[in-house]
């Protein structure tokens, strides 16, 4: 299964120019599976979202972008996000404790909200965004070579938030994913691979 594990709706991003009916209309017409809508800092769109998904038979799932003092992780599996800006370590022990799942996302752009050298660091990380569709390669490159060094998932994904950017990269799942219980242990136990789209269709990436 190909899942963008990255996407911003206007329903839930301020600085997304993308609702979820052209997200989802343009994901099929890509051939994705399913989306995951990964909010900044909030899953207020997920009722709405997840309806959606139900109404047009598209998986949907909803995690959320946390920006913590030392980058921005996304986050799967929970409900009640942190009201105050936590250091990541704090985030993903949170996450942990809920039985979720943590990705660092976009670990070595040049914008200073990505964990970069701290990933050596961080205890308890799920995964590491090997490629991001909006971070440049040699970044992406750097992200993928610390993935595999720490023995972490590795994921890809759009990142997106205007239409041209949905699908670029995506994340491809190696068993069925139903449900958010689902993706989080296929997150765990590293049943996940990068893949670009290319030439109209998805392949994996092997570096």
């Amino acid at each position: 299964m190909f899942i963008d594990t990255h996407m911003h709706c206007t329903e839930g991003s301020d600085d997304s120019f993308i609702g979820i009916a052209e997200i989802v209309k343009i994901a099929k017409a890509m051939g994705l599976n399913g989306i995951c809508i990964t909010d900044h800092d909030t899953n207020r769109a997920k009722e709405c979202v997840l309806q959606y998904g139900k109404e047009h038979n598209f998986k949907v799932f909803v995690g959320a972008e946390i920006l913590t003092h030392e980058g921005d992780v996304l986050v799967f599996g929970l409900e009640d996000l942190p009201a105050e800006k936590l250091h990541a370590q704090e985030l993903i022990d949170l996450v942990n404790s809920k039985g979720g799942a943590t990705i660092a996302a976009h670990p070595f752009r040049e914008n200073n909200r990505g964990c970069g050298k701290q990933l050596r660091d961080l205890k308890g990380l799920t995964g590491i965004e090997t490629f991001n569709g909006s971070t440049k390669n040699y970044n992406n490159l750097n992200a993928y070579k610390h993935a595999v060094e720490l023995n972490l998932a590795t994921t890809a994904a759009s990142d997106c938030h205007t239409t041209d950017a949905i699908g670029k990269f995506c994340t491809k799942f190696l068993d069925n994913i139903e449900t958010e219980k689902d993706l989080i242990e296929a997150l765990k136990n590293k049943r996940v691979r990068p893949a670009i789209y290319k030439d109209g269709k998805y392949i994996e990436i092997n570096v």
